[in-house]
């Protein structure tokens, strides 16, 4: 699958049935040997209680995906699924 025909795509946790963003406002930790994803990363969805908030980003582990469909992306991730800062990536 190219990279392309990720951008647009709804990522989904079955874990919790959240929404966690769109593949397009995310980075991508891609190993530059062999060219595969190794993670995605999202930003933090904020809110008015998170706006002025620490922000942290979402690392969603590319083994965490479980299917890619035509709309979406379901990933299977626990409450203990890391976040960095801003900083540190």
């Amino acid at each position: 699958m190219k990279l392309n025909e990720l951008v647009g795509k709804e990522m989904i946790n079955i874990y919790d049935g959240m929404r966690m963003g769109t593949v397009g406002e995310s980075d991508m930790l891609i190993d530059h040997e062999t060219g595969k994803i190794i993670s995605i990363i999202l930003p933090n969805r904020g809110n008015a209680f998170t706006f002025w908030a620490d922000r942290q980003k979402l690392v969603i582990p590319w083994e965490a995906v479980k299917k890619i469909g035509r709309e979406v992306i379901v990933v299977d991730l626990d409450h203990t699924h890391m976040r960095l800062k801003n900083n540190s990536i």
